[in-house]
């Protein structure tokens, strides 16, 4: 019998607070039966297993990341969409490391579940939202989407790491990625 109080939602939620604390990885079953005071096995009274668990906490960040990028977007087009979106990513992935590594996870295709997907193609279609301010073609994209994710993750993953302490003011640097970005979508190569 389930014990009262832990529910599927409240086991995610506590996956994602562990993950930000301890990293993806420290993210175990006999962690989040420590914090719930019970039995490793009584967890999966709630969840299939971990797998399920971190398909869960990825469908968790996901939402959670969209809906701020969604909010940020809110009434911006061009340059003003651009940094809107990118410094809710940014500001999600230094406030929530683990909760950013859970949503750039990859996952088994077993693992993938169909919330998984469908937040998945709610980024894609946010930062597609961006691209036709620029008048970026359709057909082009999946290119400017993969530039965009491309360089908000390899930048936000690099200085979470510290991979930047060293050289100075990193929101300095984030302003000029973002304006390089906004040329290169403003001066989209035809065709």
């Amino acid at each position: 019998m389930p014990r009262a109080g832990v529910t599927a939602e409240r086991l995610t939620r506590a996956a994602a607070d562990l993950a930000d604390e301890a990293g993806l990885d420290g993210v175990t079953a006999t962690a989040l039966a420590r914090r719930f005071g019970v039995t490793t096995a009584s967890l999966y009274s709630h969840v299939k297993g971990i797998d399920d668990l971190r398909a869960r906490l990825t469908a968790l960040a996901l939402d959670e990341l969209a809906d701020r990028a969604a909010a940020a977007l809110a009434g911006r087009a061009g340059k003003d969409a651009l940094v809107a979106f990118a410094d809710a990513y940014r500001d999600y992935a230094l406030a929530h490391p683990g909760r950013f590594e859970a949503a750039r996870a990859r996952l088994a295709p077993a693992v993938a579940t169909p919330d998984v997907v469908a937040a998945g193609r709610r980024h894609t279609e946010l930062t597609r939202a961006i691209l036709r301010g620029y008048g970026v073609p359709e057909a082009d994209q999946t290119a400017a989407v993969r530039l965009l994710a491309g360089t908000f993750h390899g930048y936000v993953t690099l200085e979470a790491a510290g991979g930047f302490a060293h050289s100075g003011d990193t929101g300095a640097t984030w302003r000029k990625v973002l304006d390089a970005l906004d040329a290169a979508l403003a001066h989209w190569p035809a065709g």
